[in-house]
């Protein structure tokens, strides 16, 4: 018992103390604080403008021009309207044909042409684009003959020469209609 109270006493002071020397550390001197922030902020000197650009010429338009189609009392048909894809026609079958009618704000002239729609063994036929003039009249229409009665058809429409708008976009210029046929 005496053995186990003197190692006791040996190991206790160093149990307490841990592996250090006899010294105490001494404290260490707080961080000083520099005189410059840590963040360094200059302010900006503006160069001087040798004067604001002016513009001299007409400015554009805020809005592109818009042409509606004609609201006269010769225009007994009001067009449907289409958004912005195709050219709207109405197709009534004749014997042997159709009669389609559009209306006149997309050119001066139009082509059109029945493209049938059938197998074709073989390179396709080119179609047969007939020209129509716009006239001065509200509604085009023009009649397409010599059709075969009951074979389905789709009439397509172009108008070349339609106008370019300031960026360079086209206004309608084609139209398509569904199958249609001839009686």
């Amino acid at each position: 018992m005496r053995f186990v109270l003197a190692a006791a006493a040996f190991v206790l002071p160093l149990a307490l103390t841990g592996c250090r020397s006899g010294t105490t550390p001494a404290a260490t001197p707080s961080v000083t604080a520099t005189q410059t922030p840590w963040v360094i902020y200059n302010s900006g000197n503006p160069t001087p403008s040798r004067g604001a650009a002016r513009f001299t010429g007409t400015p554009p338009p805020a809005l592109p021009s818009v042409s509606y189609l004609s609201t006269s009392s010769a225009c007994t048909m009001a067009w449907p309207e289409t958004g912005l894809v195709l050219i709207p026609m109405v197709i009534t079958p004749v014997a042997g044909g159709f009669k389609v009618e559009w209306p006149s704000a997309y050119g001066s002239y139009y082509r059109i042409t029945a493209v049938r729609q059938g197998l074709v063994k073989g390179p396709q036929p080119e179609p047969s684009w007939t020209t129509v003039p716009a006239g001065a009249g509200c509604t085009v229409s023009t009649t397409l003959t010599g059709l075969t009665s009951g074979a389905p058809y789709i009439i397509w429409l172009d108008a070349p020469d339609t106008p370019r708008a300031r960026d360079g976009g086209r206004s309608l210029y084609s139209g398509k209609s569904g199958v249609v046929k001839p009686l």
